[in-house]
């Protein structure tokens, strides 16, 4: 079952929708405010949160912003009263992964959501960045046609990165992700990050995972 958050300050409208989704069998949190929808972004795990972008305490963009610059890379859904491209820019630039105008027909919802989750949520097994192509369900990854020998720490430590590509992953973030509660001393995801650029960069010039200040690290393709 899906599990969904709402952002949504007008109560009506968000009512409708927490109960046709329950309908469909999927739950939906709500929250009427910026900040109390941020902090259960930060409390909880979902598959997809809808965002309204004109909210009080703290608007849409605001929060997608936020809880990127965490690190959180759930699929976020904007809603808009205003169609205009400067807004969808403003939206994808704070992190946004779709958009949906107001009024909206709620089955229209659902199918975006539904899209949503399903492609973020680890169902996507094939992934490419450049010339490095990941197959997640093979446990596979190979560079200009190359198989890599990686551990499965270091494939874990690449999959994890290619999913937020080309944005940042925090070292604690990539700890928890790899060793979970059992994280050991910070020198070991040194030695298997060093490990992994050995084997991603050994037969090329140009570098995939790069060290980003005060934020960790990313997996980016070489600029053209």
């Amino acid at each position: 079952m899906m599990n969904i958050l709402l952002v949504e300050d007008d109560l009506d409208l968000a009512a409708t929708v927490v109960d046709f989704f329950e309908l469909e069998s999927v739950t939906c949190d709500h929250a009427a405010n910026g900040v109390a929808g941020l902090n259960l972004i930060q409390q909880h795990h979902y598959d997809a949160i809808i965002l309204d972008i004109n909210m009080p305490k703290m608007n849409g963009l605001s929060v997608c912003a936020a809880m990127r610059s965490e690190g959180i890379d759930t699929p976020v859904l904007m809603l808009t009263a205003r169609d205009t491209l400067e807004e969808k820019l403003e939206g994808f630039a704070s992190g946004t992964d779709d958009y949906l105008v107001k009024p909206f027909e709620l089955e229209e919802l659902l199918v975006r959501i539904k899209a949503l989750a399903k492609r973020r949520s680890g169902q996507v097994d094939k992934l490419r960045i450049a010339d490095l192509e990941i197959d997640t369900r093979q446990k596979q990854a190979k560079r200009g046609g190359e198989f890599l020998k990686l551990s499965p720490t270091g494939f874990k430590i690449l999959e994890t990165l290619a999913r937020q590509s080309p944005a940042p992953v925090s070292r604690e973030k990539l700890m928890q992700v790899v060793w979970g509660d059992n994280i050991p001393d910070s020198n070991s995801l040194k030695v298997h990050l060093y490990n992994l650029r050995k084997q991603l960069d050994q037969d090329n010039n140009s570098t995939l995972i790069h060290t980003v200040g005060s934020q960790g690290f990313a997996l980016r393709p070489p600029p053209e």
